[in-house]
């Protein structure tokens, strides 16, 4: 039980159960926006005669203006609300902006948007993480640390590429504190996002979809970047089980 929950109980006598709508508002809200998106974009693309490329080469061009960035920002700020995943956007970034402004756009938009899943998480955290999910082997390893050892805890975390929305809910949910966690979080988050970038512009769109430019070196940037990042998870990943069976 959560302690909204207990405060309600401690007055009414008895616990409140909450409506479908309670329960269930972040994939309503989720559901509704996708609806509208994809309803707009099919009249658009109707009423211009656009097909699936053109599209595609509208949204680059768009994505390529001086306010590019901004929607960029925007978009991937309300990412985790609408349930779309981080690493597609990503990508997307070192293609359309190029490998530098694309990790620093993404940098300043993850941590906007591990921000904003925070905060709902911390002040809306009803129903996007069960109570009874702190029983899971996944959670109940580093919720209680995440208390005591908020930074060390969701830097390692993050370096292991454990979800990043759960992560963003999670912390939120815990109430840990907040510098802790956008510290952390803004520094173990920087090898993924450097390695997708990279990936992303080793595919150049921004001339246009009929003169795309492929880069090996930023492939194999990427590539190695993404490998040694994995070793780094496993090695952390080994490290934890080695010291959960000493303190067993």
């Amino acid at each position: 039980m959560s302690v909204r929950e207990m405060e309600r109980e401690s007055v009414t006598g008895k616990p409140q159960s909450k409506n479908f709508f309670q329960e269930h508002w972040q994939k309503i809200f989720a559901v509704s926006i996708w609806v509208v998106l994809i309803g707009g974009y099919t009249w658009y693309a109707r009423a211009n005669d656009m097909d699936a490329v053109d599209a595609v080469q509208a949204l680059a061009d768009f994505l390529s203006s001086p306010y590019g960035a901004l929607v960029y920002w925007l978009a991937y700020s309300v990412r985790p609300l609408l349930f779309f995943p981080a690493t597609i956007l990503t990508v997307a970034a070192g293609s359309i902006f190029g490998p530098l402004w694309g990790i620093v756009l993404t940098i300043i938009a993850s941590n906007t948007s591990a921000m904003i899943a925070y905060l709902v998480g911390r002040y809306f955290g009803e129903g996007i993480i069960k109570e009874e999910e702190e029983s899971t082997s996944l959670i109940q390893r580093y919720a209680k640390r995440m208390r005591s050892e908020s930074f060390a805890t969701v830097m390692l975390m993050r370096l292991l590429f454990l979800p990043y929305d759960l992560v963003n809910y999670l912390s939120g949910f815990l109430k840990i504190d907040w510098k802790a966690f956008l510290f952390a979080t803004a520094l173990g988050s920087v090898p993924g996002t450097i390695s997708f970038v990279l990936f992303g512009s080793s595919i150049d769109i921004r001339q246009g979809l009929d003169e795309i430019t492929f880069n090996p070196w930023s492939l194999a940037a990427s590539i190695a970047l993404i490998v040694v990042s994995i070793g780094i998870s496993r090695y952390l990943r080994r490290r934890e089980g080695v010291a959960e069976d000493a303190q067993a």
